[in-house]
């Protein structure tokens, strides 16, 4: 790699490490789109679930005292229910089907919730439901490190406030993206050459994790609500985009 690719590597580590500290989530929904320009999918996907643990790891403490950990926990086990199922789907799934299917939904979904105005608190379901939308988040992370969609758009619709969502979110995408991380390894799916370049890339995802969770904690309910919804939004363009493109 020359210098302008460990540049890219290096700003993608810090945009999704930011992104991250600051929602939770989306380290690939940031860093993916820069990655895929310097290197193949069979790279980027597990440097991508490498990150997203760290980042997850290093804003936990700080995060820890304000989680409802009795929210959390249907979407933990549904989770690691379906991780080997996406796991064992990565050698066979359409990835253009995947991409443009997942990019659509999230499309549609956050532009409703977010012109809709009023405040949405279902109850419906209850504990099964929020299990059974763990179980195929865990399907996603498994399959493409996509974990976070689905509980989050999930948890806007039950009305959570910023803490207990980002609770969900943090604690569901750091349990399932790092069981898909091991199961990926073991697998024999993570080559040699990710590890140098995730060690190229922890600086950078370090610090943008911590910078990002100084805005989180800045920021009202409302305004943390509609920043999740832009970068759900923001990544389903960008996976609509790329079913295209390729």
């Amino acid at each position: 790699m020359d210098t302008l690719n460990y540049a890219l590597l290096l700003f993608g580590a810090l945009a999704g490490g930011f992104v991250s500290g600051l929602a939770g989530f989306g380290t690939a929904l940031m860093a993916l789109g820069i990655w895929l320009y310097i290197l193949p999918p069979s790279l980027a996907v597990p440097l991508v679930l490498i990150c997203s643990v760290i980042a997850q790891t290093s804003t936990l403490p700080s995060m820890w005292k304000s989680f409802d950990l009795s929210l959390v926990w249907p979407f933990l086990i549904g989770g690691l229910a379906g991780v080997p199922l996406g796991t064992m789907m990565v050698a066979t799934a359409d990835p253009k089907v995947f991409k443009l299917s997942v990019g659509v939904l999230l499309l549609i979904f956050p532009t409703a919730l977010y012109l809709n105005q009023r405040p949405l608190a279902f109850k419906f379901g209850g504990r099964i439901a929020d299990g059974a939308i763990g179980f195929a988040g865990g399907i996603l992370g498994g399959l493409a490190g996509l974990s976070g969609p689905l509980p989050i758009l999930w948890a806007n619709i039950r009305g959570w406030n910023k803490h207990e969502r980002r609770g969900i979110f943090q604690l569901f995408n750091f349990t399932v993206l790092a069981a898909a991380l091991v199961l990926q390894t073991a697998s024999g799916l993570v080559a040699t050459q990710v590890i140098w370049l995730a060690l190229i890339a922890f600086p950078g995802t370090l610090v943008g994790a911590w910078c990002g969770a100084r805005v989180y904690h800045a920021l009202s309910d409302k305004h943390f609500g509609d920043i999740v919804l832009g970068l759900l939004f923001l990544s389903g363009v960008g996976l609509v985009w790329n079913s295209f493109a390729h």
